[in-house]
């Protein structure tokens, strides 16, 4: 999705950035906001799945989307971790009154934030973007939970903190490559090695040295008794 930056004035921007800003020291409790350097009008967050609900356990990463006409107009919601909620379409994006005609330019993405959890305690199934979840609401809670719950654990269970995440390129070093006390060991081993090898062949030329001079020493007792004939 395309930047907003270009098209929003700068004191719109300020404003966004205080808040953000704001809303990154001190978030929400169950929330965690992880602002973009390069985008201030993309947030991206981590919601806590509350306890007592289907979703209670899991991480739901989702992002808010700051149009042109912000804060005239509402932004956009989306869930990036996969979740079955009758307020959540297929493609993640919320349907919330407050994201839509309830919306109030004073009311800021705090409150925006708040809401989007209380979604997760209280669905709205008169509003519904995922019908199958709409209709087992008012129809068969129990199986409703069951699906919301499978979901979860599928899909907001990875053991990640939320936060986007980036595969690691490139070669990967060698084991204990960083590790300074295993380079030191084998330094160790490589040197004593070496004066192993040293020792071995200093010990080899002292053997060979001895050789030679018993041969070359009954060599003359040899030629000294044959002059004696």
């Amino acid at each position: 999705m395309n930047s907003n930056v270009e098209n929003l004035p700068p004191q719109v921007l300020r404003l966004v950035y205080k808040e953000v800003s704001a809303l990154a020291a001190d978030p929400p409790e169950g929330i965690k906001i992880y602002p973009s350097e390069e985008d201030i009008t993309e947030l991206h967050t981590a919601i806590e799945g509350p306890e007592g609900t289907p979703y209670a356990g899991g991480v739901f990463r989702m992002r808010l989307v700051l149009g042109k006409d912000f804060p005239a107009a509402p932004p956009r919601g989306y869930f990036l971790t996969k979740i079955f909620h009758p307020n959540v379409g297929h493609k993640g994006e919320i349907c919330v009154n407050v994201l839509k005609r309830d919306w109030k330019a004073e009311l800021g993405l705090r409150h925006v934030l708040l809401t989007i959890k209380c979604l997760l305690i209280h669905p709205n199934p008169e509003s519904a973007l995922n019908e199958e979840a709409g209709r087992l609401l008012l129809e068969d809670y129990k199986e409703y939970a069951s699906r919301a719950h499978l979901l979860t654990e599928i899909h907001a269970m990875g053991g990640t903190s939320g936060a986007p995440q980036e595969p690691a390129d490139g070669p990967q070093p060698k084991k204990h490559a960083g590790d300074p006390n295993k380079r030191v060991a084998g330094a160790g081993l490589v040197t004593n090695g070496v004066a192993a090898n040293n020792l071995s062949n200093s010990s080899s030329s002292g053997t060979s040295s001895s050789n030679t001079s018993i041969v070359a020493k009954k060599k003359t007792d040899k030629k000294r008794a044959l002059r004696r004939l």
